[in-house]
């Protein structure tokens, strides 16, 4: 693989992770005190549009598994004809309708079509990485390159959003130093933009979602001129594929692929930023450095190249063992908000993210080879793997976040205020500093059964170049 063809390949995700990055940051946000959406509503957004990208995972795993090869490729077609209607639905997910009692069905409508669609571009994209080359050092490299490629896209995604959007969270009236959680704290004026002014609210956002949207239409054009997508190079002109609901039954049983997926879910859910924003503007007194702190997580965690190296050199269970740092940092943060320490938290949770995000991408393959040798007549599996590991992950990050925002909503918040209750406040920690701790260490735990190491990847591969 030639490092320009690394390169297309990793810039045809970013558009997806710029999106995903603005609306996991941001949408919680926008929907309690721009929209005016109880908590209760948020959480049924969020929850049940992840659920519906969810499930279109298995879908477009059973699709795509039966799609014929093409001119350009098999994968190919699928990215190309998401790609428009991918952008209409972003578009359409941050505006403000004109009406009120139709707001909750509006953005349920759009978010559930952006997080479907999304999925049609992202199962076929990550199940690429599988025809690109048949090197395995090869495949690692070129997932470190989109994994960089996609967390620079993540930074992208909330900087860009967040400075352009900070304006309209910001309130005078909420900068006055009141005493924490007095009790007449509940009768503050609300913080709500004003609602006559449309830069306060829609304007600012149709921006924000126009910018991302031609972000899309870049990445998909450099994505299609620059990557060729090869053909199953393992399986012979009599194999057959295998047949989705048996290849699910037989990817649920694998060993190696049930302890990763448990690992990462686990893991990933526990990273999310979705309550982060909430945190530092009502737990922290830091509502006017979220934007910055965000960027500083954003920022460090483009530090994949390194992770990259580290898991050459010492193996990528042991990098794993990089997730766990941010823990103490984050429980110091929640016991002592203090501004220069929350940007030190920023910077070691940047560090954790980044792990996060390269190994399971780079272990999976290897799961994908293991399989393939244990079942060599037999192809079509890449996309069934790729489609439920996607399908789980998106699962575990609904459930987090409809948990979070009910929660939220059990507590007591109450959208718009300066000043919210002890006990959201409280809710607030748990969520940043006890919860995330506890899935990181169990999620670790788990990484620790998994079977394939260094030495059983290069006999899997030694394997595999005597099949091929």
């Amino acid at each position: 693989l030639s490092i320009c063809g690394k390169l297309c390949y990793a810039i045809g995700g970013v558009p997806n992770q710029v999106a995903g990055s603005a609306a996991a940051v941001f949408l919680q946000i926008y929907l309690l005190d721009i929209a005016h959406i109880t908590p209760f509503h948020a959480s049924l957004v969020l929850f049940v549009g992840k659920a519906s990208g969810a499930v279109t995972d298995p879908v477009a795993g059973f699709f795509i598994s039966k799609s014929r090869w093409t001119k350009i490729g098999r994968l190919m077609p699928w990215m190309l004809a998401c790609t428009p209607f991918t952008i209409v639905s972003y578009f359409f997910m941050w505006y403000l309708p004109p009406f009120v009692l139709g707001r909750v069905a509006w953005y349920l409508t759009f978010y559930c079509l952006f997080q479907a669609l999304s999925t049609l571009f992202q199962v076929p994209y990550s199940a690429l990485t599988m025809f690109l080359s048949t090197d395995q050092k090869e495949r690692d490299s070129a997932t470190a390159y989109r994994m960089t490629m996609e967390a620079l896209g993540t930074l992208i995604g909330a900087a860009l959003q967040g400075q352009i959007v900070a304006s309209a969270h910001f309130s005078h009236h909420c900068t006055v130093n009141h005493p924490v959680n007095t009790t007449d704290s509940w009768h503050d004026t609300p913080s709500f933009p004003d609602p006559s002014d449309p830069l306060s609210h829609q304007v600012i956002y149709m921006i924000a979602a126009g910018v991302i949207g031609g972000v899309y239409l870049l990445g998909i054009v450099i994505l299609f001129l620059g990557v060729k997508e090869k053909d199953d190079p393992y399986a012979l002109s009599s194999d057959r594929a295998i047949p989705f609901c048996k290849g699910l039954g037989l990817t649920m049983k694998h060993g190696p692929y049930v302890k990763l997926t448990a690992s990462f879910l686990l893991i990933s859910t526990a990273v999310q930023q979705s309550n982060f924003v909430l945190f530092c503007t009502h737990a922290a007194d830091l509502r006017n450095h979220f934007q910055y702190l965000v960027v500083i997580i954003l920022v460090t965690a483009v530090s994949i190249p390194f992770w990259q190296k580290f898991l050459q050199r010492f193996g990528k269970k042991c990098a794993a063992c990089g997730i766990s740092w941010m823990i103490p940092f984050a429980v110091m943060l929640v016991t002592i908000p203090n501004l220069i320490l929350a940007y030190f938290v920023a910077f070691v949770s940047g560090l954790s993210i980044a792990a996060s995000l390269l190994l399971p991408w780079s272990m999976l393959p290897d799961v994908v080879d293991n399989f393939r040798l244990q079942n060599p007549h037999g192809k079509g599996h890449e996309t069934i793997f790729y489609s439920s590991y996607v399908f789980f992950t998106k699962m575990s990050a609904g459930i987090g976040l409809g948990i979070s925002a009910a929660g939220l909503e059990f507590t007591g918040y109450k959208p718009g205020i300066c000043r919210q209750s002890t006990d959201v406040i409280l809710a607030l920690k748990i969520l940043i500093g006890v919860v995330p701790g506890i899935l990181i260490l169990v999620g670790l735990f788990i990484l620790l059964f998994y079977p394939i190491t260094e030495e059983s990847r290069e006999e899997t591969k030694l394997a595999l170049e005597v099949l091929r």
